[in-house]
């Protein structure tokens, strides 16, 4: 077991995505100018998302609405909601974080990376294990929750202008981006299912997904280093909840999941998500909601130090963990 746990890390150390993350991850730490523009890190942000979601489609209008789905779902949004308050608790008595930045950060936690989803779908097509479509509606499902967490965790702090409810926030939950454009292009997949796929298959998949991710890793090795360079306000113990957090979460997630029957494959991948952190939904949620949280904290630890965690060592990790368990 030890050896193909070794050999599943070394592979996916050495598969392209990994290493042009690693390129831009020497490129930001060099100091080089190397850069990847906003306006095209976005595109290929929004490109990835739509193509997770209409394949997500596709494969579940093929498998059809199963006890899976709901299962599958149902756990997703409890983990998303009830992950925040644990979290906060650790940050906020053990890190020492300040009220509000121990809430922000402890959302970014409860939500979801779409690129580490994506990574981690990636590496179980190249070694050949299935999982269901309607995972990529289980992780548009996890998007929001946790920021409802963190604005329940400061509600008692209500009378802090910095933390109040505001009108907007609700629209920035509901509505943000990457939610409409992953729900939206599931819903798209599951109405044309594999006509559509025809029509797409070129778009959405083969080695135009392959050099989108490659490029979209290149700019997030880029962008963590940088941040991990520049960030300031990051001691030992936040450093150790970035990277021992992930674990805990995950191994919750693999018991959960498996208990509630999921296939081997979704177990996998519902371990991974339950494992990230989001770097993009909940920080401009964050801007709004939390104005007085740290960003200098809950950035770096989510984007520079628990995303390449989990795209190194974590995925395969994950993996190895579930076949352990027998999944």
């Amino acid at each position: 077991m030890l050896d193909s746990i070794v050999n599943a890390a070394l592979a996916n150390l050495l598969a392209p995505p990994i290493l042009f993350f690693a390129l831009g991850a020497f490129a930001g730490w060099a100091k080089s100018d190397l850069t990847i523009p906003d306006q095209a890190a976005k595109a290929l942000s929004l490109y990835l998302m739509l193509c997770i979601g209409f394949k997500g489609g596709v494969e579940a209008r093929a498998s059809g609405m199963s006890q899976d789905l709901v299962a599958s779902g149902a756990l997703g949004l409890a983990f998303s909601f009830l992950t925040p308050f644990f979290a906060f608790v650790i940050l906020y008595m053990l890190c020492r974080l300040e009220r509000v930045t121990a809430a922000a950060t402890a959302a970014h936690y409860g939500s979801v990376s779409v690129v580490t989803f994506a990574a981690g779908s990636e590496y179980l097509n190249s070694i050949g294990v299935e999982f269901s479509g309607h995972m990529a509606a289980v992780l548009a499902l996890m998007e929001t929750p946790a920021i409802l967490a963190a604005l329940i965790i400061v509600g008692g702090q209500a009378r802090d202008p910095g933390t109040r409810f505001k009108p907007d926030l609700w629209r920035e939950v509901l509505l943000n981006g990457a939610a409409v454009l992953l729900i939206g292009s599931f819903l798209v997949g599951l109405i044309t299912g594999e006509t559509g796929m025809q029509k797409l298959s070129g778009f959405v998949s083969g080695a135009a997904w392959q050099g989108a991710l490659c490029l979209f890793l290149l700019d997030m090795g880029l962008v963590a280093s940088r941040r991990i360079r520049e960030a300031s306000n990051i001691r030992f113990t936040l450093v150790a909840f970035a990277w021992i957090w992930p674990l805990l979460s995950a191994a919750a997630a693999l018991f959960a999941a498996r208990a509630a029957g999921l296939p081997p494959g979704d177990i996998t991948l519902f371990a991974i998500l339950a494992a990230s952190a989001s770097y993009i939904a909940v920080p401009a949620a964050m801007r709004m909601a939390l104005p007085k949280a740290d960003a200098g904290v809950y950035i770096p630890m989510s984007l520079a130090m628990t995303f390449p965690f989990n795209l190194v060592i974590g995925i395969p990790l994950y993996h190895a963990a579930a076949q352990m368990l027998g999944a």
